[in-house]
């Protein structure tokens, strides 16, 4: 009986430190992306009218790319509706082709529409090799628009990569509700 009781309480206490740890990463990603998306409207005329006029979007804060001819990339984000967060994102990248090095950056998708935002939301987003994300750089954004309802930025934060390949990027979301549910 104390053998059942003190497996019992040593899973409940493993259950709670693991939800604790989830939370405490969801936590940092919520401070990462909301000082992201800070730093790039500060730094990035045009900005400003896709997260004002835009349905909903992800701000992924550290993203982590690497390659030697095959490459990935990963990172956790936040969905942002009407300005307020409402679940947690993150993104898978493979790739294959002449690539070289690693690099950190930080990725931003916009959604014009309600449909583009729902399709994210449902798990039926991916890009292909033909999606390219604009480089956010002094005056760039104000002359960026929507392919397809969707439009994406990245701003190389550190390292370097040469990068000619051909992969595409696959999204998995979780709603907040969900995420407090477990």
């Amino acid at each position: 009986m104390k053998m059942t009781k003190s497996i019992l309480i040593a899973a409940m206490l493993l259950f709670t430190l693991g939800t604790y740890a989830q939370d405490m990463d969801d936590q940092r990603v919520m401070v990462d992306a909301e000082k992201a998306k800070t730093k790039l409207m500060k730094s990035n005329e045009g900005l400003d009218m896709f997260f004002e006029n835009a349905s909903g979007y992800v701000v992924f804060p550290n993203v982590g790319e690497g390659g030697l001819i095959v490459g990935g990339a990963s990172g956790n984000g936040v969905l942002y509706e009407n300005g307020k967060p409402v679940g947690m994102a993150d993104l898978k990248k493979l790739d294959v082709g002449l690539q070289a090095g690693g690099q950190a950056l930080t990725e931003i998708i916009f959604f014009e529409t309600a449909e583009a935002l729902q399709r994210f939301k449902q798990d039926k987003f991916e890009f292909s090799a033909e999606a390219t994300a604009v480089a956010l750089e002094k005056g760039v954004a104000a002359n960026a628009s929507y392919n397809d309802g969707v439009v994406v930025f990245a701003k190389p934060k550190k390292g370097l990569m040469a990068d000619l390949s051909v992969g595409g990027q696959k999204f998995n979301y979780t709603d907040m509700e969900n995420i407090e549910k477990k």
